[in-house]
């Protein structure tokens, strides 16, 4: 789900970069020469290797399942670019990259659309067939499947500070001086240069002025220097909220703070601005899409598995898997939604779920990432002193 995002040209050198250092062979030996009908190679954000979601799926289908977690994005769309189209079976990525980078440059195949379609109509108002970020841009191909998503702005502590205020204030909260040395930030470096382009008043999915990078370098610097803490460790940021070491953290929501808010700490809320500069909204919404990828030897069992999370049981395991719990598209569904708890629904903010898809714009590419990435680097490490 959540993580980086990298414009286009921060793809070409990185691309170039990893043509140089790729050292795949030997990763999974004997995947190149042998025929491939009882394994299968996953690269996939953290959730779908659980256990619970996997080792059904070994047994039924009988099976060798290896997995990797995806560091982000354009990490994982480096591998493949790299050569590791020989190693995966699927990859599994928020919504921009199948349409705008992995299919155009052949790195992800399409999928048998007579097999998967029934599945979109299935699934919540919201992703119905044809899903735009599951087709091709000429809208004539499908290229893979959604599962979870979420709302992902920051999150509050509202026994100190109200749902309405935070909602109200939006990104202007953290550029309160009343807020000096009472928040964190979470160090995902792509969301958080998203939240400072809103911060500062624009859509970072656009070609920025001078003066718009000159007010994000202006607003990235004040953010880290008047943050009480860093970390890239969402529970660890939790911790601190729920211990009243901080009151709100930069880069958050239901992704971040879902397993703090099922352990009982519903005072632990991800919170979408009221109103932004992306057309009218302030907050983002990421959708994960899991595709085929372009391998030359494909395992036969990779279009079983994608048909296979797609099962209710399996949809709810996915939602809840280990490390954070999410909504699923396949909530559409009445079995799956029947199987979450009163406690399980909070946990993952049902209640304003709606209301604040309503008022996220969907995750996009930043054309101007590269950049922006080394004024966030900057300021970051001037606040370290």
């Amino acid at each position: 789900m959540a993580s980086s995002n990298f414009g286009r040209r921060d793809f070409l050198k990185a691309a170039a970069a990893m043509s140089a250092t790729a050292a795949i062979p030997g990763l999974f030996p004997g995947v190149a020469n042998a025929a491939r009908t009882n394994e299968l190679n996953i690269l996939v954000w953290e959730g779908y290797n659980s256990d619970n979601v996997l080792d059904p799926f070994r047994r039924e289908f009988d099976t060798k399942v290896s997995a990797e977690n995806v560091i982000s994005d354009p990490d994982a769309v480096n591998k493949l670019r790299a050569g590791e189209t020989k190693v995966w079976d699927l990859i599994n990525l928020n919504n921009p990259w199948a349409r705008e980078l992995l299919y155009p440059e052949g790195l992800i195949k399409p999928l048998d659309q007579e097999r998967f379609k029934p599945y979109f109509d299935k699934m919540m108002d919201e992703f119905k067939w044809p899903y735009k970020w599951a087709m091709s841009l000429d809208g004539k191909d499908l290229l893979g499947m959604t599962q979870r998503f979420g709302p992902l702005s920051f999150v509050v502590n509202t026994d100190v500070i109200s749902r309405p205020m935070a909602e109200d204030q939006g990104f202007n909260l953290f550029m309160d001086p009343k807020m000096k040395g009472r928040y964190g930030i979470l160090t995902w470096a792509n969301w958080n240069i998203y939240h400072m382009c809103i911060t500062a008043g624009f859509s970072p999915f656009k070609k920025h002025t001078k003066e718009e990078m000159q007010k994000f370098k202006e607003v990235a610097t004040y953010i880290f220097k008047n943050a009480k803490m860093a970390s890239d460790d969402h529970l660890a940021m939790n911790q601190a909220l729920i211990t009243g070491e901080i009151d709100a953290y930069f880069t958050g929501g239901t992704y971040s703070c879902s397993v703090a808010r099922y352990d009982g700490f519903s005072n632990v809320r991800g919170i979408t601005p009221k109103e932004g500069p992306i057309n009218g909204k302030g907050g983002i919404v990421w959708v994960e899409v899991t595709s085929i990828v372009n391998n030359p030897n494909l395992s036969t069992k990779a279009e079983d598995f994608l048909e296979y999370v797609q099962r209710p049981d399996v949809s709810k395991n996915v939602a809840f898997a280990e490390g954070s719990h999410n909504p699923v598209t396949q909530m559409g569904i009445p079995e799956v939604m029947n199987a979450f708890t009163k406690k399980e629904l909070d946990a993952i903010q049902f209640d304003s779920l709606e209301w604040e898809l309503e008022h996220c714009a969907d995750y996009d590419v930043n054309p101007d990432y590269a950049e922006m990435l080394e004024l966030y680097t900057a300021a970051r490490r001037e606040a370290k002193g």
